[in-house]
């Protein structure tokens, strides 16, 4: 197999989703400078921490240029960065945007997780499974003025597996997107990398996500119960109190069973919950707060739930609460 030409690279990314394609550049081309937010405050103790990606290049790049500026666009930052002298910038889940003098005459990637124009914005993954999309995947676009517009260099699909819940699919598309990035950089080298226009009428959105996001609503179908809990599992997580208790769901499975019970009560101590339709939400696993992740079984054992007890939504409780 004839051997890839290396091209200078520079990585702009924070979050652990470049990971995987990170150290795939750091294989194969030679990253000659690495940009990233800056360390913030951490955990109970408050302790200055890099962001994964600081902390990857501190333990793997000690080589390497590391900048981490509170705006990267500023003229002094600009230039050091403009002076790395690259043949390609590679941005992933920076959280900053790259603006014009930055980007001027320079050849810029973003790697983005889903398949665009669907699911443009800062929680694709999150978005795709609450939607119910049968498939999804990653893209590398050009960067644009308008945030994730840019040209189409490159994609790659699989189908979305019900059983993932958002931060298990976000590593699976992390890994994915290594390929994606490998090829369009070889495409550049070899001149045959040609970009595709988005079709505006097929752009959805998928906006930042809060704490207020997270929610549950027993009336609808288990089905829609199941994505909200894997679409916002690790965070913001799904909240409800049952038997007094209050927990996260982490894991759910769908089932039809046909009862009349009113939604949100606990049909048997194998964590089926009554939804919507006569659909049934199997509760696998769970968080307790204050506990540690645990299978429903050994939750009920250990607190005593009985079946019939009602599931409520944090937000309801709240809301009846007053707090």
């Amino acid at each position: 197999m004839e051997a890839r030409l290396a091209m200078r690279v520079v990585y702009f990314g924070s979050g652990a989703f470049g990971l995987p394609t990170l150290g795939a550049l750091c294989d194969v081309h030679d990253v000659v400078g690495v940009v990233t937010q800056p360390d913030r405050p951490s955990g109970r103790g408050k302790v200055l921490t890099p962001t994964p990606v600081g902390g990857f290049a501190a333990e793997r790049l000690p080589g390497v240029a590391v900048l981490k500026p509170e705006r990267v666009n500023e003229s002094g930052v600009r230039e050091m960065i403009r002076g790395w002298d690259a043949d390609a910038w590679v941005v992933i889940a920076f959280g900053q945007k790259l603006g014009r003098s930055l980007l001027a005459d320079r050849f810029a990637v973003n790697l983005h997780a889903s398949l665009l124009p669907r699911w443009r914005g800062a929680a694709p993954i999150n978005a795709a499974i609450l939607a119910g999309d049968a498939r999804t995947g990653v893209s590398v676009i050009t960067l644009a003025e308008e945030m994730d517009a840019g040209l189409v260099l490159g994609s790659a699909g699989r189908a979305l597996d019900p059983s993932l819940t958002a931060g298990e699919l976000h590593d699976v598309l992390a890994l994915d997107g290594v390929g994606v990035v490998l090829d369009v950089l070889e495409r550049r080298v070899g001149g045959t990398l040609v970009g595709e226009a988005q079709d505006p009428a097929l752009v959805t959105l998928a906006p930042k996500l809060s704490k207020a996001d997270g929610w549950i609503d027993f009336l609808e179908s288990a089905e829609a119960c199941r994505r909200r809990v894997h679409g916002l599992t690790p965070w913001p997580g799904v909240g409800v109190v049952l038997g007094g208790v209050s927990l996260k769901l982490l894991r759910v499975g769908v089932e039809v069973c046909g009862h009349d019970a009113e939604p949100g009560v606990l049909l048997d101590l194998d964590g089926l919950i009554s939804c919507g339709g006569g659909s049934g939400l199997r509760l696998l696993e769970v968080l307790p707060s204050g506990g540690r992740a645990m299978d429903f079984g050994s939750f009920a054992r250990g607190r005593g739930v009985v079946v019939g007890a009602l599931a409520r939504s944090e937000r309801e409780r709240c809301a009846r609460s007053g707090t």
